[in-house]
């Protein structure tokens, strides 16, 4: 079923989408590129994320300001208005409680701004593919140049119907993508804005220059950052890591800008992430994704990698036919699979602990 949407104005008038999923301690996660609300929990480009913080936390997630279901005729997309809109949404969705805060690209920026800002607010920092810096303040001029090109390609290319432009964009994001990942992501870069606010909101980025609230941060900080990041150099992350006090940091292995879900920097970020929360990891030796399913969905799935039918499964556990077809599809679903045979295949691959 389709999350509820919210949506809440900003002091200057923009309406900002906004919605919540999963159970247990709320993890807010700071607006970054190309979302949509409404696509991301079916997308194989990011479906993967929603169903891991989802199964952890209270889950809340917003489209920025020119994306999604957020208003796209927007007058000031500047960093400046990037902590002011996370300060909306905290506002709105855990006005009375702590949260862990995630800040993911350029989505670290305003998590780190708010985190010095709101520190009674903020449990929490986590940090994945950040950078305190845009390519203004970096130093390098041919890759300002190189981001620039990119910013024109973006502005002139991207409203065609040949999605070799935006083919270009998905290369350097997720490199080893597959041809599903590659024409979902194409996709929603059509579906999420229009080729002039992207060019826009990348300009926007270039100008991020956050550094000197890295040694102001005091909530406990954990930085992740992929080795061969082709979006942003390895360097900006161990900025972080090295400019905010005690902060941890972890190492992936991997070239993609967001992680994918067959790779092996995927299972190492979210074990990472729950070791470093405390949140309930899986059974010992098992994939995470196992870990949101109850002591009963786990016998389940047991009992269907057994070979069992659904009369054979609800006489064992005395329960009715179609409570176990309405467990098998919740099952499923946090699996990310549609078949008996493709959730037995994940379990064998991924160590289910029958």
């Amino acid at each position: 079923m389709p999350q509820p949407v919210h949506f809440l104005k900003t002091p200057d008038g923009i309406r900002l989408a906004w919605t919540r999923g999963g159970t247990g301690s709320p993890l807010l996660k700071s607006a970054n590129w190309l979302t949509h609300l409404n696509y991301d929990s079916e997308s194989p480009v990011w479906r993967h994320w929603v169903r891991f913080f989802e199964k952890h936390f209270q889950f809340i997630r917003y489209d920025e300001r020119g994306c999604g279901l957020t208003d796209w005729d927007v007058g000031d997309l500047s960093p400046e208005r990037w902590e002011a809109d996370l300060a909306a949404v905290a506002a709105a969705s855990t006005p009375d409680e702590k949260f862990v805060l995630l800040g993911i690209s350029q989505g670290a920026a305003a998590a780190v701004c708010y985190a010095v800002s709101y520190p009674e607010r903020v449990s929490k920092l986590i940090l994945y593919g950040g950078y305190a810096q845009g390519w203004v303040h970096r130093g390098d001029p041919e890759g300002l140049r190189r981001y620039q090109a990119m910013v024109e390609i973006v502005r002139l290319g991207w409203g065609n119907d040949n999605p070799i432009f935006r083919q270009l964009f998905t290369g350097l994001f997720v490199p080893g993508a597959g041809p599903e990942q590659i024409g979902w992501f194409n996709e929603l870069c059509r579906r999420t804005t229009t080729p002039e606010i992207a060019a826009r909101l990348l300009t926007a980025r270039a100008q991020v220059n956050v550094r000197e609230y890295l040694p102001k941060v005091q909530v406990p900080t954990l930085v992740l950052h992929a080795r061969h990041d082709e979006v942003v150099p390895f360097s900006m992350g161990t900025m972080l890591a090295a400019e905010i006090p005690n902060a941890r940091f972890v190492q992936l292995e991997s070239r993609n800008h967001v992680l994918l879900d067959n790779e092996p920097a995927w299972p190492a970020f979210q074990e990472a992430v729950l070791e470093f929360t405390q949140a309930p990891a899986a059974t010992s030796g098992e994939d995470p994704v196992f870990a949101s399913l109850s002591p009963r969905e786990r016998k389940i799935l047991a009992a269907v990698i057994a070979g069992r039918t659904n009369a054979q499964i609800g006489s064992g556990l005395f329960i009715s036919e179609k409570t176990v077809r309405n467990a098998l599809t919740r099952i499923f679903g946090r699996l990310g699979v549609r078949t008996r045979t493709q959730a037995a295949i994940l379990a064998r691959d991924r160590r289910f602990a029958e």
